[in-house]
């Protein structure tokens, strides 16, 4: 869908938590477990998704991205069912 904006999760090999947008999910996903995602991923892959919540608008997405990259550690894994 060309008007989908998705945030979401992945969870680094070494245990950490990344929270990203997107508008090619599964194509972000691979560019992350490749190596040629964010800074942070880079050397921590592999990359699992564990969530992810799809938005009509890019701003209601950067929006959401935005709260959940301001939740604990905790707060993110019961969102994301880890817990």
């Amino acid at each position: 869908m060309a008007d989908e904006h998705v945030v979401y999760v992945l969870e680094c090999a070494d245990g950490t938590l990344y929270t990203g947008y997107t508008t090619d999910l599964e194509r972000r996903v691979a560019e992350h477990d490749a190596g040629a995602g964010a800074k942070y991923t880079r050397g921590r892959t592999p990359v699992e998704l564990q969530y992810h919540e799809r938005f009509d608008s890019r701003s209601a997405a950067m929006s959401r991205e935005y709260e959940i990259k301001q939740l604990s550690r905790a707060e993110k894994e019961r969102l994301i069912g880890l817990e």
